[in-house]
């Protein structure tokens, strides 16, 4: 059965710390502190947050999202002390990358400490942990008092959302039966792809080099750069076994629609395809993600078209809201225009990899 929609309290960014904003604030972290359930605007995507050390919280998080236990959630946290507390080991190497990156859309993956729970960590004896970069999240883990777990706010390999409305869409009335408590609106998110989580395990112990287990928009060369060695690449586990981070299941932030995606100089074939699945299906709607305009003398145009920035940044920050809008279009299939194949775009096409899945 459907529950209730959660309550949505909009906040301004930029008055966190006085009048309405400061009040939602306190009323969302005394939630986070009894327990319960509360999606809130990050700078990557919406989270969906609850106490980091209250393990029935946690659990109340994967039930609400459907999600698979094997998948760990990271905490947020208000600084790099606060990770201090939660890590049992803080090596050079993280103090380098908290001190160039944070608050910013990094995680790092750290041996944790006894007190941390497993319900958390997948089990696994390392957690994820990260200083959001917006004002909303920053004065909500403050205001707590408490690291906030928050995995994106949506059900388990669905798409990610941006805004305050996709979350209501998303998780408001799900079939769940864990309601989620409250909704802060701060505004559509500023970097619109999840974090980069790099794993410091290995060097924590010695006998490992950092490894690139998520990429995102900050990309490994950068991350060597200020490490002065490179960053490995982590092959994803199979199957049920535990992850060290979120993001790496095969399928993922995946829109309703099935994702077909093609190279830039393949669009004469793409135009195919969609022209010859229409004849199959005279009534179905297709949309198309691309770089340019797709060009009526390509023939099977698409019934809604999103044409994307051609910049890493930008497209990143507009990729989930445009996946939204084919979903929102009741698309069966989108067609979505590969982006070049260099490192900073790294974090867009494996988001892509996995919805195409």
């Amino acid at each position: 059965m459907d529950g209730p929609r959660p309550r949505l309290l909009v906040v301004d960014p930029a008055a966190v710390d006085r009048d309405g904003g400061a009040a939602a604030i306190r009323e969302a972290a005394a939630i986070i502190r009894r327990g319960g359930l509360v999606a809130f605007p990050t700078e990557t995507v919406y989270g969906l947050g609850a106490d980091a050390l209250d393990a029935d919280a946690v659990r109340r998080i994967f039930a609400a999202k459907g999600r698979p236990s094997f998948n760990p959630v990271i905490a947020h946290v208000a600084d790099a002390d606060a990770a201090r507390a939660l890590a049992a080991a803080w090596p050079d190497a993280a103090e380098r990358l908290a001190q160039a990156f944070w608050p910013g859309p990094l995680t790092l993956v750290l041996p944790k400490r006894g007190h941390v729970p497993d319900a958390l960590t997948a089990g696994l004896p390392a957690v994820a942990l990260r200083v959001p970069a917006h004002p909303v999240a920053l004065a909500l883990v403050r205001a707590a008092g408490v690291p906030v777990a928050a995995p994106s706010a949506n059900r388990y390999t669905e798409l990610s959302p941006t805004t305050a409305a996709h979350v209501v869409r998303g998780l408001g009335a799900g079939t769940s039966g864990v309601p989620v408590d409250l909704v802060l609106d701060g505004g559509p998110t500023a970097v619109g792809i999840e974090s980069t989580v790099v794993d410091l395990t290995g060097v924590a112990r010695g006998d490992g080099p950092p490894r690139l287990l998520r990429p995102g928009t900050l990309d490994a060369a950068r991350l060597g750069a200020v490490l002065g060695t490179p960053v490995a690449a982590a092959d994803a586990p199979r199957g049920d076994a535990p992850r060290l981070a979120p993001g790496m299941v095969e399928r993922h932030y995946a829109p309703r629609a099935a994702v077909w995606a093609f190279d830039a100089d393949a669009r004469a074939p793409a135009a195919a395809r969609l022209a010859a699945w229409r004849a199959g299906r005279p009534a179905g709607r297709a949309g198309a993600l691309l770089l340019a305009p797709w060009g009526e003398t390509l023939g099977g145009v698409p019934d809604a078209v999103e044409v994307l920035p051609a910049d890493p940044a930008g497209y990143a920050r507009r990729l989930y809201a445009a996946l939204h809008a084919m979903d929102e279009a009741e698309c069966e299939v989108v067609l979505v225009e590969r982006p070049p194949d260099g490192p900073e775009w790294a974090g867009v096409r494996d988001r892509l990899m996995r919805a195409a899945r």
